[in-house]
């Protein structure tokens, strides 16, 4: 009788050891979430803060300063629920105007031009692994909330259930391959 209580002890013991562990490694999921979304918040308010910047430096030609302009300001001003449409025009719109190597060649010839290419280039590169971390944080809460014991027993508590953040995020070509830029 002693024996089957101790092992009913060890048991239980062992399932709220793996559920305190189930529960806090969600938990460090959701931070790490909130990390690489703050992150990528960061690296998508650079690109279009670089951007703004060069469209009004007066170092591109005035219909290419509007689109830029118009793009980043419209990915800086998006609501939640409008942001990854916002931001997906803005590369859109980097495409279209540094499409060719020429552009960004243009672009080096102004005063301060060479560091504004380079500072372009690098925020351009930065957005995709950003988005990258916080997508593959999210498929690993994900993969973990879908557990049966994680949704039986609410292991997630009140938090939300996570979403990637889906955006055309392809750097324009010139930039994209631009060493030491």
């Amino acid at each position: 009788m002693i024996e089957i209580l101790i092992w009913t002890v060890v048991a239980l013991l062992a399932i709220g050891l793996y559920l305190s562990w189930t529960a806090g490694r969600l938990d460090r999921l959701h931070a790490r979430i909130d990390a690489a979304r703050a992150a990528l918040d960061a690296q998508l308010l650079r690109r279009a803060s670089v951007t703004q910047e060069l469209a009004t430096a007066g170092v591109l030609d005035p219909a290419a300063s509007i689109v830029l302009y118009e793009a980043a300001h419209a990915a800086r001003q998006a609501e939640e629920d409008q942001r990854e449409v916002a931001e997906s025009e803005l590369s859109t719109a980097l495409r279209a105007v540094f499409g060719e190597t020429a552009q960004v060649d243009a672009v080096k010839e102004f005063p301060g031009g060479e560091d504004a290419a380079r500072e372009l280039a690098a925020a351009v590169r930065r957005v995709p692994m950003a988005r990258r971390f916080h997508n593959d944080a999210v498929r690993a809460a994900r993969a973990l909330r879908r557990h049966r014991t994680v949704r039986l027993l609410r292991l997630a508590g009140h938090a939300p259930f996570p979403l990637a953040f889906e955006m055309d995020d392809e750097p324009p070509v010139a930039l994209a391959d631009r060493p030491g830029s």
